[in-house]
């Protein structure tokens, strides 16, 4: 069993940043790797970052690429998403995922909401 709690989502202006954490528990939790999904009212789930806790490989959403930083602490065994210049588009639920080596998705955090502003 694997459990995971996001946070740090909110309120921001256009132009600004956010830091979203997935705090990862559970004995195989280090067999996954975690993925960033978002989801905006009306719109189909976006994969849009994936790192494995054992590599160093990231791979980001090409609507991301430049300005959102996926990273990990395994000592606090936490999955960061550093998002810069955000822009109203990214407004959306933010969830992270814990997926196997084939991509399926055994467990689901909660989601923390992204809103930018205008």
């Amino acid at each position: 069993q694997v459990q995971l709690v996001e946070s740090g989502g909110g309120l921001v202006q256009a132009g600004g940043s956010l830091r979203l954490s997935c705090a990862a528990s559970g004995r195989s939790a280090s067999r996954y790797t975690i993925e960033w999904f978002r989801q905006a009212p009306g719109k189909e789930r976006e994969l849009v970052a994936t790192i494995a806790w054992s590599g160093v490989h990231a791979y980001y959403a090409d609507s991301v690429k430049g300005r959102f930083t996926i990273s990990k602490d395994n000592a606090k065994n936490t999955v960061y998403l550093q998002m810069n210049s955000l822009n109203p588009e990214d407004t959306a639920l933010y969830s992270c995922a814990a997926a196997t080596q084939y991509g399926t998705v055994d467990y689901w955090g909660q989601g923390t909401q992204v809103t930018v502003s205008s």
